[in-house]
């Protein structure tokens, strides 16, 4: 049964020994996203935004405070525990694309299915790649590929398994102002869709396309909008894509 919101964060703490010293990188920090929504997460470098991001995708937990993500408390799940949340519901986005140079996009698109053992991991794989307008470049290996079309197999590849979450770590960092603007309106197009849509960034244009700003400064939330959930059906959504980009 789902549960009232995805992201339910309370009191967050996470320090790092430094120099001989604790820094504290979340001091106390307060999140509550609900299914659906579109986020950003903003603030200046060492705010704290990363270490938010690695703890909201299970790739680390908080010293103290509790995580939940659709109703599960992951903040106090084992290693394998977070592994298999990050398989099964978290979908990642990074900015340096994090494919598989020998790989084609079809094999680097099929590989979360492949660990979850899936039966049809090929007809999957074509169909996130369709979805993201690279339906005729399946068997390109990335450096084949602009850099547009790398993040395009890396979102097909993070909605493959169909998470609850996507979790996207300055998306447009490496690309163009042409081209990471056709790579927001595919973010925008599966927030339509229902898809929870969570952005890392320090672009005020990539926050603006975002229906929430969260602002972190020295390890705190310091303003969060009011949630606003996207209009419309998946129909309304339906983007042409450029596949060149």
């Amino acid at each position: 049964m789902k549960s009232e919101n995805l992201i339910v964060a309370r009191n967050l703490v996470k320090a790092y020994r430094l120099g001989g010293e604790d820094v504290v990188a979340l001091g106390g920090v307060n999140l509550v996203i609900g299914h659906g929504e579109m986020v950003a997460i903003t603030g200046p470098s060492g705010s704290g935004k990363s270490t938010m991001m690695n703890i909201l995708g299970c790739l680390a937990r908080p010293d103290s405070g509790t995580y939940e993500l659709d109703g599960d408390d992951v903040s106090k799940f084992d290693e394998d525990q977070l592994a298999l949340i990050r398989n099964l519901r978290i979908g990642f986005v990074f900015q340096s694309f994090n494919l598989l140079s020998r790989m084609s996009a079809l094999e680097n698109v099929q590989l979360p299915l492949l660990y979850q053992g899936h039966p049809e991991p090929e007809i999957r794989a074509r169909e996130a790649l369709d979805r993201v307008g690279l339906s005729d470049r399946i068997h390109h290996e990335p450096n084949q590929m602009s850099g547009g079309q790398r993040q395009r197999v890396a979102i097909a590849r993070a909605i493959v398994t169909d998470p609850l979450l996507i979790l996207a770590d300055e998306p447009t960092g490496n690309l163009d102002t042409r081209t990471g603007q056709e790579i927001l309106q595919i973010f925008d197009g599966l927030n339509r869709e229902g898809r929870t849509v969570l952005v890392v960034t320090h672009d005020e244009e990539v926050a603006q396309v975002c229906h929430r700003r969260v602002l972190i400064r020295d390890g705190q939330i310091v303003n969060t909008g009011p949630a606003i959930l996207p209009s419309g059906t998946a129909q309304d959504s339906m983007i042409t894509l450029n596949p060149d980009a």
